[in-house]
């Protein structure tokens, strides 16, 4: 599984899972990643991040 916010590989059965209303699945690697996601930030702006600049 990829994380949607920092594109971390994690493994199987860790991390977690978000499912919208509208049935779209979102997978994050931590918390960290969840809630950064849920303030709605970019993640081309964390140093962390490991998602390109667009």
């Amino acid at each position: 599984m990829k994380c949607d916010f920092c594109s971390k590989q994690t493994p199987p059965g860790r991390g977690i899972i978000f499912v919208r209303r509208d049935d779209k699945i979102f997978r994050f690697c931590s918390s960290k990643c969840e809630r950064n996601w849920g303030m709605k930030r970019k993640p081309q702006r964390r140093t962390w991040s490991a998602k390109p600049k667009e």
